[in-house]
């Protein structure tokens, strides 16, 4: 398969920077939604560059994703331009984004072949199953991840309980935190009657995945 050419965007300050975020995105959205450059603007403003990109399926304007092979491809190549830009060794590269992207990147990350080294991996939303299959987790390649991880997901997401991501994250060797969004879905949406915005909830996650990436 060829390597796929990636549609990238960056924030921050590479020079002298200890390390640098990749973030991928979901599914339904593109290197330009909105926790991404929630969570790319905050880190900017710790002083910490990120790198998104668009997957291939995306640059030639289709609703679809690519087949998994493609994904995963890009997903190696979107991290080695982010070492490239910031000239930083795999160690000091934090991988990971929303939904689909962050699965990709904890895949990539914990390959029993060729796994690509992290300072640690991002997970804002991991979609744990497919709509409607609970019964068929997406966690086999927990067991090979041992570099510290984040999950940032709400309590009312319908991709990720709250008891089965938590019983599937005991699988990862590397430390593990939860940062749990009350009342709020998959699409960080949060419940009217928690009084909240989305904007609320977005700025959370960019403060909780900031912290947690600048206290590594």
């Amino acid at each position: 398969m060829d390597t796929p050419d990636l549609v990238v965007d960056t924030a921050g300050r590479w020079k002298g920077a200890d390390r640098a975020v990749l973030l991928a995105h979901g599914a339904g959205s593109d290197r330009n939604g909105r926790p991404l450059l929630a969570v790319a603007d905050a880190l900017a403003a710790a002083g910490v560059p990120s790198l998104r990109f668009d997957y291939p399926y995306r640059t030639a304007g289709k609703k679809s994703p690519d087949r998994a092979a493609v994904l995963e491809a890009a997903t190696r190549v979107a991290a080695a331009e982010l070492a490239r830009r910031s000239k930083l060794p795999p160690d000091r590269l934090v991988l990971g984004g929303r939904s689909m992207g962050g699965r990709y990147c904890s895949l990539v990350v914990g390959s029993e072949t060729e796994p690509v080294g992290a300072l640690g991996l991002l997970l804002l939303g991991y979609p744990l199953h497919a709509a409607g299959k609970p019964d068929r987790p997406r966690a086999d390649h927990f067991s090979h991840l041992e570099v510290p991880t984040l999950f940032v997901s709400g309590t009312r997401d319908a991709l990720a309980g709250k008891a089965d991501l938590t019983r599937a994250a005991k699988k990862i060797r590397g430390a593990v935190t939860f940062h749990w969004l009350e009342g709020v879905d998959h699409g960080y949406r949060p419940l009217k009657s928690t009084g909240r915005t989305v904007e609320d909830v977005l700025d959370e996650v960019a403060t909780e995945a900031t912290r947690w990436v600048t206290s590594l």
